[in-house]
Parts: C-alpha cells; sequence; structure tokens
C-alpha cells in the first residue's frame, strides 16, 4: 500500500501505549490495559484501512489551470473535488507548485462529506515571464478515525502554463478607457489646446471657412480666394523603447525595472490603439533586439503581447549610440518615442544624453526614469545611530541626483516622467494624454 501514510494522533495513541507498558513494570494491574489497549489500537487501524482502501476511487480531483498567467498579478487557479466515500472524510490537498514560487508547504485543508462536491481556488502572483511547470495535485483523506490516510494523485505530473506580461492590467485600463472612467485610476481629463491638425488639401473658399486658413500664395495663383483644408491627426506612430540593460535589473517588490517597463507597454499601446495611434516596439541594450513596426491593425497587439513575452536580456550595459544610429536609419517617420531606462547619477546620464538629444531633433521623446521608493523608506526613517544618520544622508544624496536628472533632460526640451515603479502605467498614460491634448504630438 504505497499510497497508505500514517497520521499523527496514530502516533500518540501508540506514545500512550507504551507508556503504559512501561509504567507496568511498577504496576502489575497495568499490563493487561496496555495489552487491551494494544488490541484496540490494532482493530481500529484495520478497520481504518478498511474505510479507505475499500472503495478504490474515493476522491476525484480535477485542476483548470488557465493557458496564460498575468505577470505581478493575482491568478486564481481553480480546483474541483467530489468523494465517492460513505462517510465523512477530512482532506488535505498538497499542489506541486512551480519552482519560481519556492512554496514547498502549500496547502489546503477541508471536509467533504459522502457525495460532496467541493469547488474552490487559491492565488499564485508570478513575478517572472516565461514557463511554469505544474506537478500532480495530491490528496490526503482521512476517515473520521483519523489513524490512517490515503493519497489520491491527480493531473499530469509535469503541466506546462505560461506567465505572460500584465494582461489583467491592460483588460483593465481598456475597459476604463472604453467607460471613460480612467479618473478612478488616477488618470487625468486635461482640456485640448491649439490646433491638432494635420494638412488635407487647398480648396476654393466658401462661406463659413476659416479665413486664417487662406492661402495667399495659391490665391494668386488662381484668382480665387483659396484655403487649406485640414483634419485631424490620427494614427500618430508611437514606439514604446525599453532598455533591457542592467540598469533595468533593479527589483521593487519581487519585480525588475524592466519587467515594470514591459507590464507598462502592453497597457499603454494598447490605449495608443484605441484612441487611433500606431504602436510600434523596440527593446536594445548592446544591440536592438526586437523592432515592430508601428501599426494600428487588429494583430499589431498580439505581436506586441508576443514580442514582451520573449523578451530576454543578460543585463549587459546598454549601447544608446546604436539605438541612435537605428532609429535614424528605422523610424523615418515623425514619431513620439517613449524610452523606458534608468539613471542613478548625473555621470550616467551625461554619458548617454548626447544620444537622447540626436533622438529628440526628429522624433518627441519622453525619458521615463524609476523613483527608488526603498531609498525614500530611509529618507523618511528617523536617524537614531551615528550609522542611521550616514545611511540617510546617502539616500538624500541620490534622490537629489535624482532631480538633478529630470532637470537636465528638461533643460533640453526632452519630456520627463519620474515615477514610482507601481505607478507607471498610469503615469505613462497620463503623460501621453497631455502631450496629445496640448498637439505637442
Amino acid at each position: 500500500m504505497k499510497n497508505l501514510f500514517t497520521n499523527k494522533r496514530l502516533y500518540i495513541y501508540i506514545s500512550i501505549i507504551a507508556a503504559v507498558f512501561l509504567l507496568s513494570y511498577w504496576f502489575d494491574i497495568l499490563y493487561n490495559l496496555a495489552w487491551i489497549m494494544t488490541v484496540v489500537l490494532v482493530v481500529l487501524i484495520f478497520t481504518d484501512a478498511l474505510l479507505l482502501f475499500r472503495n478504490k476511487n474515493g476522491i476525484e480531483g480535477k485542476r483548470h489551470l488557465p493557458q496564460k498567467l498575468s505577470n505581478s498579478d493575482e491568478n486564481h487557479i481553480f480546483f474541483e473535488v467530489k468523494s465517492n466515500y460513505p462517510v465523512k472524510v477530512s482532506c488535505m490537498m498538497i499542489e506541486e507548485l512551480p519552482e519560481q514560487f519556492q512554496k514547498r508547504d502549500f496547502n489546503i485543508r477541508f471536509h467533504l462529506t459522502p457525495g460532496q462536491k467541493y469547488s474552490s481556488h487559491y492565488s499564485l502572483r508570478p513575478v517572472e515571464r516565461g514557463e511554469y511547470h505544474f506537478g500532480q495535485m495530491r490528496i490526503f483523506v482521512s476517515s473520521p478515525l483519523g489513524l490512517l490516510s490515503k493519497r489520491y494523485s491527480f493531473c499530469p505530473k509535469d503541466t506546462v502554463t505560461k506567465v505572460y506580461p500584465s494582461f489583467i492590467q491592460m483588460r483593465k485600463y481598456s475597459f476604463l478607457a472604453l467607460n471613460d472612467r480612467l479618473h478612478e485610476y488616477g488618470l487625468k481629463k486635461i482640456r485640448r489646446l491649439g490646433h491638432t491638425m494635420e494638412f488635407e488639401q487647398i480648396k476654393r473658399y466658401v462661406a463659413g471657412d476659416d479665413i486664417r486658413t487662406i492661402n495667399w500664395k495659391s490665391t494668386a495663383k488662381h484668382g480665387k480666394l483659396m484655403v487649406n483644408q485640414y483634419q485631424d491627426e490620427k494614427s500618430q506612430p508611437i514606439y514604446s523603447v525599453i532598455d533591457t540593460g542592467r540598469v533595468m535589473k533593479m527589483p521593487f517588490e519581487g519585480l525588475t525595472l524592466l519587467d515594470y517597463a514591459i507590464n507598462s507597454v502592453l497597457a499603454f499601446s494598447n490605449i495608443a490603439i484605441m484612441k487611433d495611434d500606431k504602436a510600434g516596439l523596440l527593446d536594445f541594450n548592446k544591440k536592438v533586439n526586437t523592432f515592430l513596426p508601428a501599426s494600428k491593425t487588429s494583430a499589431q497587439m498580439l505581436k506586441i503581447n508576443e514580442s514582451l513575452y520573449n523578451i530576454k536580456t543578460d543585463f549587459w550595459d546598454s549601447d544608446f549610440s546604436y539605438l541612435y544610429a537605428y532609429i535614424k536609419r528605422k523610424i523615418t517617420q515623425r514619431s513620439l518615442i517613449m524610452l523606458y531606462t534608468n539613471f542613478e547619477h548625473i555621470p550616467a546620464l551625461k554619458r548617454q544624453l548626447r544620444y537622447i538629444k540626436g533622438i529628440a531633433r526628429k522624433h518627441p521623446v519622453i525619458v521615463i526614469v524609476f523613483e527608488n521608493t526603498e531609498l525614500q523608506l530611509l529618507i523618511d526613517k528617523k536617524a537614531k545611530t551615528l550609522q542611521d544618520i550616514y545611511h540617510k544622508t546617502i539616500a538624500e544624496k541620490f534622490a537629489y541626483d535624482k532631480k538633478l536628472i529630470i532637470k537636465e533632460l528638461q533643460r533640453h526640451g526632452i519630456y520627463t516622467i519620474l515615477t514610482k515603479p507601481q505607478n507607471l502605467t498610469v503615469n505613462v498614460i497620463n503623460k501621453y494624454f497631455e502631450l496629445k491634448a496640448r498637439g505637442r504630438i
């Protein structure tokens, strides 16, 4: 009976009987009591084994594992268990979770009456993209006697699911955008200013046309009053450029800055396409690894999702000079460049600034850098020792450098976003709406 296991209650009874046998050396009357107790225990063990093993399929179990999980989100894994036992049983379910979670004590306990079906779920929060291998779902069943347990195993031993960039976050912002409820998550409504129009054609003036659009050169040529006709700017190319270098390896709440950026790009690209713009993707470190031309076709989000899932990096130092040359060669139309990167000190910025300025000469660029929330905790902490004062001073120096970095970029006409990792998506979408409303893109 390889699936038979003893319970803690059995060892307690055995310990009690052993103690009675030991005491019988001094008290003869206990000797017979010890043997009676032993016989009763053997009978109970036999009865317990009979209850558990008489029914070959006493328990039925099933796990409903989704084809893909959403990175950094709580994902629900549903399961069902049914009892075919004629008595009430106690169950302990142990899931063999993927090694990425490093959980070896995961279990769920519940009771089942005869014929009862039990449906429930548990939540998992992955923090890495890639394949996750689930083991078997094992259920240990005990009868009301509770001396023995029988093990049941369900589900294939190596069930694979994939963890993709946060499609739950993408759907959330997509739903809010469709229902005009983005403000609920801190997204701002910004009044549209000025004219964000692109030239369509020259036509003859008719009553009601805006006299400010009169084309005097064409009027002189044709001898008739001619005006320029404009249409709202649409389908502007927007490229999310992700730095996959070592500066993006820093983890916050278990998730690297790179994965925060990837989750944000997925949600932001979906919003941009919904707003009738074209979304594209580029990731780089020593070279450009992925380039997806901007498009607003129905299949574009699927391509972006797959490309983001497959981003792999060894976290090398990033080559911004290569990025500048690549963008100059490949992105010929004026496009909004959303550059996800990170600078921790001024010298690091100055090494790359000329290349960012080079890109900004032709394209509007938004440089997205991250606040170090761990530093803020040190700054807010009350210093009690000399060492605490030292740590707090260094933290304040790094936080001040970050503000200098933002000012230096803005001084050169480069748009910036300084954000906490957890607020990244909201701040990126807000900046996009702001620039669009002000006619800067």
